[in-house]
């Protein structure tokens, strides 16, 4: 019984060790970052202001085919603001939720789009930056940030009221909150995107002709709903955080 102890332990020190998966790392002073984060967040960054550029540089009346795409795609993301935001204060907010949505986009269809794995790092592979956790995470606390920011911004130091509404025995939860939010952010979009590029590893190496094909075709629209709700919830934390909670 004790053997079976002393094994239950050892495996799970050893699975404990485990890695997933390899990085190529690249040390700042006494620091490593993870390089295959960077280059492909600069290549996604660099394609969307290429797109963005290109589609803005001829501005007519009279708008054709890629003007009117862009116009779309800019009152989809006003839209997105203002629902959550409210119609007075949501201005300010559009560049930012944009932005989030925009690279969260461009990262996971990049991800599941480019063939990253035929090139050939010294170490680690290349893949979408929201798989990686460092990235989603940091992308949790910026809208963290942004929601404090907005709040105290609008409500001063009335915005702290809020902790103790309506009562305050709610005080360790609604602190509670402000840990939660951006942990569910950060895990809930990297799970996601994850999951998705494993499950069409998987399938490419069972079947590599055609069943990976639906399968990568409900990833991007899997990565276009996950877009979609980070910077959705983002906007309303924003929105949340700016009303006027000491104002009765």
């Amino acid at each position: 019984m004790l053997q079976g102890k002393y094994q239950t332990i050892l495996s799970l020190i050893t699975f404990s060790s485990v890695e997933v998966g390899k990085h190529l790392y690249w040390k700042i002073g006494s620091y490593n970052i993870h390089g295959q984060v960077f280059i492909v967040s600069w290549l996604v960054i660099f394609a969307l202001l290429a797109i963005a550029l290109f589609g803005t540089r001829n501005l007519n009346r009279l708008p054709g085919k890629l003007q009117n795409f862009m116009e779309f795609i800019l009152e989809f993301l006003q839209d997105i603001a203002k629902n959550q935001i409210g119609e007075h204060e949501y201005r300010a907010w559009v560049p930012y939720i944009s932005t989030l949505f925009l690279f969260i986009l461009g990262s996971n269809w990049a991800g599941a789009l480019i063939p990253w794995k035929l090139l050939t790092l010294p170490e680690g592979e290349l893949a979408a930056p929201t798989n990686d956790i460092n990235t989603t995470v940091a992308l949790s606390l910026l809208t963290s940030l942004a929601y404090f920011y907005a709040g105290l911004s609008k409500n001063g130091i009335a915005y702290f009221s809020r902790y103790i509404e309506p009562t305050p025995v709610l005080l360790p939860i609604n602190i509670l909150e402000d840990f939660t939010k951006p942990l569910s952010l950060s895990f809930r979009l990297f799970g996601n995107v994850l999951a998705d590029e494993l499950v069409v590893s998987v399938f490419t190496l069972l079947v590599p002709i055609l069943i990976p094909l639906p399968v990568m075709i409900l990833g991007l629209f899997a990565s276009s709903i996950q877009a979609l709700i980070f910077s959705t919830l983002s906007a309303a934390y924003i929105g949340e955080a700016m009303e006027g909670h000491g104002e009765h």
